[in-house]
């Protein structure tokens, strides 16, 4: 399926969606209300069978957060990426897709320590890098840390 294609297909899935033909990708702006959705069927189609999730991430923009989803049909070879916006700063959270990859189990739990960004309905929702007692988040942009950080 190249991008033409799967543009049609998700604008038949979410009519009016934002997209953009990025660089490498085809990029799919979805609402964080649509997002478990979207997944459930760009995966379980037999005819964009996105059964591998390479890549997951936050990004704080200062003003807001978003978790950018990378998928990839082992099947047809084509990719997308969906990018999540989240503008509650104060309580970013969204649904998990680790029902459907279960890559994602660890992912999320990585963005979750880092930026603090909630996965709802998440299996083992817990920090994995930094002790559960570490205050704060820190990749998000507002962080600060006045013992282990050095500026010049």
């Amino acid at each position: 399926m190249n991008n033409q294609e799967l543009k049609a297909k998700v604008e038949a899935l979410i009519p009016g969606i934002e997209m953009v033909e990025g660089k490498q990708f085809l990029e799919v702006n979805v609402e964080p209300s649509k997002l478990h959705g979207l997944t459930k069927s760009l995966k379980e189609s037999d005819d964009t069978a996105f059964d591998y999730l390479f890549n997951l991430c936050g990004v704080d923009w200062s003003d807001s957060f978003s978790v950018f989803y990378h998928l990839e049909s082992t099947k047809y070879l084509h990719r997308i990426v969906l990018k999540v916006k989240l503008s509650d700063r104060e309580h970013p959270k969204v649904d998990t897709v680790s029902d459907f990859w279960f890559a994602a189990v660890s992912y999320e739990r990585e963005v979750y320590d880092m930026f603090g960004i909630v996965f709802n309905h998440h299996p083992d929702l817990r920090r994995i890098f930094l002790d559960e007692s570490w205050p704060g988040y820190p990749l998000r942009k507002d962080y600060v840390d006045e013992i282990n950080i050095v500026e010049r």
